[in-house]
Formats: C-alpha cells, structure tokens, sequence
C-alpha cells in the first residue's frame, strides 16, 4: 500500500508539499482544495489540523487519501503517529512537542515517510536523521501568515545542511509564488506551502505554478 523505501517514494520527497489550514479551507470544500494542489503537481500533502477531535482528523484523512492515491502523492498526517497508523497513511510530520523519530518509526513500520521540524537547529536536523528521520524541514527568512515571524531562519541554512545529513531538505514558512525560486536557488529540495497555495484565488495555478519550479 505504501509507495515503499525505494526511487519512487524519494523522488516524491521534493518539489511542492502542501499543508492544509482548517482556517483557509472550509470543510465543505477541503477535498476539492486538496484535489486541486494534488492534481496539479503538489507531491506531499500533509493533513495539520490543531484542535480538532481525532476522529475528525482520521476522517477527513481518509477522505483525503482517496485524493492522494490517485494522482500518486503521500499523505502525511502532522503531529500523530496513532492516527497516521490507523488510516495506513504515508507518514507523519513530528516537531518538538510530538512523538519522537524512534516511537512514529515503531508504530508506522520501515515504509513510513517521517518528516522532522528542525527550528534553525542544524545539530537537531543531524540527530533526527541518525534516528531515521526520511526528511528535515527548516523554517525561511520570510514572515509567515501562519506562523508569524518566529524562527525566521537565513537563507543560507539550506546547503549548510545539506553538508551535515544526505536527506531532503524542506522549506517552510512564508512562501509563496514571489520568493519560492529564492528557496529553490538557495538549496532547498522541496517547500511546504500553505496559504501560498491554499490562500490563493485559484488554489490549481498556485500550486501548479509552484510545483512546475521545481521540475
């Protein structure tokens, strides 16, 4: 079921993943957003939804494989292995506060894609991949309107680590059609968008225009 430890499944770990926000996405449409940014070359969609009953997560990343099958891209649930592991997601997305690279590994089997928020923190990026980590994600220089301005990190970060760990390095935070080529120039293997592609007036050309960046 899982794309599997193999070319296909790396060769997805790049370009544009997108991160759904309950804020910019109305249930009634959520599917069909998703559907769009999938459909028009988005390769990871990660499922994030912050209070919200585990139940409705599940559900609605249920709903949301049938989308990511199709077209051939992962899902990825954010913060929960338990739910990852219920559903047979792809994998998940872990930060400080969540399960660890060691625990979502046990739970989720050796085909899971485990994706680690690394806060700027070279060393932090170094541990999660000796641990198994499949991808690192770092924050960028540009003020996010989901995150605000925190961890704003130099642009520099991208190949600096890329010295340190052989996995793709992630993107993420503020980026949008205007600076992406910015975080593609500077090293980055994929970038995780939001409200770049799910605050857009046509949520398809957003992410086709994002996704096309990095082909």
């Amino acid at each position: 079921r899982h794309p599997g430890h193999n070319v296909n499944r790396q060769s997805l770990l790049s370009g544009l993943n997108v991160i759904t926000d309950q804020h910019l996405m109305p249930r009634d449409r959520f599917v069909e957003m998703v559907d769009a940014a999938v459909r028009n070359g988005a390769k990871i969609v990660q499922l994030r939804e912050k209070h919200t009953p585990p139940e409705e997560i599940a559900r609605l990343g249920q709903s949301l494989l049938s989308v990511t099958r199709r077209y051939g891209a992962l899902l990825l649930i954010n913060d929960d292995p338990e739910i990852a592991h219920a559903i047979g997601a792809d994998g998940v997305h872990v930060g400080r506060e969540d399960a660890t690279v060691p625990e979502a590994r046990v739970l989720l089997g050796p085909d899971a894609i485990i994706g680690v928020t690394c806060y700027g923190q070279i060393e932090r990026a170094v541990a999660a991949v000796q641990e198994g980590a499949d991808y690192v994600a770092f924050g960028t220089p540009f003020p996010s309107p989901t995150k605000g301005t925190q961890g704003k990190t130099p642009l520099t970060i991208y190949r600096e680590v890329k010295q340190h760990v052989s996995v793709p390095v992630f993107a993420i935070g503020g980026i949008n059609a205007g600076n992406a080529q910015q975080i593609r120039d500077a090293g980055a293997d994929a970038i995780s968008v939001v409200s770049g592609v799910f605050g857009a007036p046509d949520v398809g050309a957003a992410a086709k225009f994002l996704a096309t960046m990095f082909t």
